[in-house]
């Protein structure tokens, strides 16, 4: 399809780039960097149906995004052109390279913050998908000195801890957005080898080994914000699963993640 139509050029490793890098993300004009070849149309409908599933969920809504890294080339991601996430199709999807550059915009707008998706790749060569979002059950932990902790299994994750990324202990006075690649690596650097970071006065990221276990971790942290305000009003020491137990629930969670996917699809309906 007209997406792909940008060059060639087959896989790469992770960390492997031969293009000019763009690491400020605010001027110049770097070379654009060539696609990594074309998809089943399937797999683009997946991350389309996926970022619908989160507006569906209310994780996001006129704002965020998904991205799930190219399944045929480790320096590569696929993300939605600049549109509410609930009108995302498969006609929308582009291709971008590690500095976050697009192969082929086609007269389409790109997202700002997309270099929290670059970099997270960059640094993490498990993470398979990324989700950015502004869940608002989720914002008051980033702001607030109350760590978030994991309430129930479904949630098991977050047991290894949540961090949270402050803008403006590297950045200092900012517009709050993660709008290039010095912000992203921060951000990135933060996250470390965790499922999920909160941004401070911001939202939040979560990450998956899969595109559907990004999902549902995104869609868990929201829940478990909400769980966590609500056993805070009861009063009294909350019993949290441990680093130990969460271990164990997460390892069994990421085998049945199709079974939520599947009643989230049908929810979601398509576009």
């Amino acid at each position: 399809m007209a997406i792909w139509r940008c060059g060639c050029c087959a896989g790469g490793s992770f960390f492997a780039h031969a293009l000019q890098s763009n690491a400020g993300g605010a001027s110049g004009s770097p070379a654009t960097p060539h696609s990594a070849g074309p998809l089943d149309r399937a797999q683009l409908e997946e991350l389309a149906l996926a970022s619908r599933i989160l507006a569906q969920r209310g994780v996001f809504d006129a704002f965020g995004h998904i991205s799930m890294r190219h399944p045929n080339a480790g320096d590569r991601y696929l993300m939605a052109r600049s549109i509410a996430p609930a009108l995302v199709t498969a006609d929308d999807i582009l291709e971008l390279d590690l500095e976050s550059n697009p192969c082929d915009l086609q007269g389409r707008s790109v997202f700002l913050e997309r270099f929290i998706h670059g970099q997270i790749y960059r640094a993490r060569p498990d993470v398979m998908a990324i989700v950015h979002s502004h869940s608002p059950s989720v914002i008051p932990f980033g702001l607030t000195q109350t760590p978030m902790l994991a309430m129930y299994h479904n949630a098991a994750f977050i047991a290894a801890g949540v961090p949270v990324f402050n803008i403006a202990d590297e950045f200092g006075k900012t517009d709050m957005l993660v709008g290039n690649n010095p912000k992203g690596i921060a951000l990135a650097k933060v996250l470390a080898d965790k499922s999920v970071v909160l941004m401070r006065a911001h939202g939040s990221v979560a990450v998956g080994p899969t595109l559907k276990s990004a999902v549902f971790r995104a869609v868990m942290t929201e829940n478990n914000a909400r769980l966590q305000l609500q056993a805070t009003t009861l009063g009294g020491p909350i019993a949290a699963l441990d680093a130990e137990e969460g271990a164990l629930a997460d390892a069994v969670n990421m085998k049945t993640v199709d079974r939520p996917w599947q009643l989230w699809t049908q929810q979601a309906g398509s576009v």
